[in-house]
This record gives structure tokens, C-alpha cells and sequence, in this order.
């Protein structure tokens, strides 16, 4: 994690600054769609931020319905171990990738964002510490649900309620940091290919 200032850090900022948006201030979030150029790598960067702002509402409703009775145990049990665990594989995946690959080979191509890159690395540290979180609050409802499921006793409710509070901030952090990530990335792609169309 880069040392950044506290007003910064994505738990407490309401977005990056003012400095770091010339690019999108030149290609606007509402015009990315008609873009010719939001293809290949931008494109794919959209669409896997998308999974991850689906994954998260689907998982934080079906717990919402197992907590207020819509949902059976049985049910949920096999759906919420298969959304959770590719919510954060992936999220663990992608943002190795960033870190290890893209995020040094933007701040060379545009080293006046290298502020913005700082921001985005501390994120994942942030994100990192609440995956491990929230991979300890899921395997804890998961036991408690199978005991239930298997007739032994169990606290299922509890732990449902404790993992509804740990997906809520998850969510706010996860925003955040994907709709910053987006402003400074997706703009930065389309000037690059706007210059060199086989900007990697």
C-alpha cells in the first residue's frame, strides 16, 4: 500500500481530485459508449467492473432474503458459495493484475496521474483487508446454515446479520473504488489509442 493522505483513502473520499480528471473532463463518462475507441481493453475493464457491481447487489439482496424469511437455507446456501467465492477470486485476480502490470505501465505512460495510481494501489490494500474480512464473516454463515441444514443447532441469524453489516461497507468501499478507477483509467486508454491504436 503507497502512503497517501487520510482524506484520500477510499473509505473517506467522495472522489479523486480535482487534478486527476483533466481526461475525464475531455472524455466524459456519458459519451464512453459512442467512443469507437471503448473497445478491447477498455471495453473488458467496464465489463468486468459491471460483474463485480452485480455480484455484490445479488449477493447483498439474497442475504437480505435469507435474513427476512423470502429464502430457504437450502436454497441459499449453494447460490451465495458460488457468488461470493467468484466475487472475490476475481476481485483478488484483477486487482493482481492492475498492481503488478497495468497500474506501472499507465503511471509510465502518464506519469502526471502517478497521484492517482498511489490512490488506487492503497485501495486494494483497503479492499483486500475487507475481502479477508468478509471471506471470514461468509464461511462463518456458511457453518452456522449447514448446521441448520443438517438439523444440529446453529446461530444462523446472528452471523446472517453480522454478514449483511460487513457486505454493506464492502459495497461503499467497492464503489468507490471502481467509479474512481473508471475516471481515471477509461479516459486515459482513449487518449492513449487516440494516439497509438495499439496502446496495450
Amino acid at each position: 500500500m503507497k502512503d497517501i493522505d487520510k482524506a484520500l483513502t477510499v473509505d473517506v473520499r467522495n472522489g479523486l481530485p480535482d487534478e486527476l480528471l483533466g481526461l475525464l473532463r475531455k472524455f466524459p463518462r456519458d459519451q464512453w459508449a459512442n467512443d469507437a475507441r471503448l473497445h478491447g481493453l477498455a471495453e473488458g475493464w467496464l465489463q468486468r467492473h459491471n460483474l463485480f457491481r452485480e455480484l455484490s447487489v445479488l449477493i447483498g439482496g439474497m442475504t437480505t432474503d435469507l435474513r427476512e424469511g423470502r429464502t430457504s437455507p437450502t436454497t441459499f446456501l449453494p447460490l451465495f458459495q458460488r457468488r461470493m467465492g467468484l466475487l472475490l477470486g476475481e476481485l483478488d485476480t484483477h486487482h493482481r493484475v492492475e498492481d503488478d502490470y497495468y497500474f506501472p505501465s499507465f503511471a509510465a505512460a502518464a506519469p502526471k496521474l502517478q497521484k492517482g495510481f498511489d490512490i488506487l494501489d492503497n485501495d486494494h490494500g483497503v479492499i483486500h483487508g475487507a475481502i479477508y474480512s468478509l471471506g471470514t464473516a461468509s464461511r462463518e454463515l456458511i457453518a452456522a446454515l449447514s448446521g441448520e441444514v443438517s438439523g444440529r443447532d446453529g446461530d444462523a441469524l446472528r452471523v446472517a446479520e453480522r454478514l449483511a453489516g460487513e457486505i454493506e461497507g464492502f459495497d461503499r468501499t467497492l464503489l468507490r473504488h471502481l467509479q474512481d478507477e473508471e475516471a481515471l483509467i477509461i479516459p486515459l486508454i482513449l487518449e492513449r489509442t487516440r494516439d497509438d491504436p495499439n496502446f496495450r
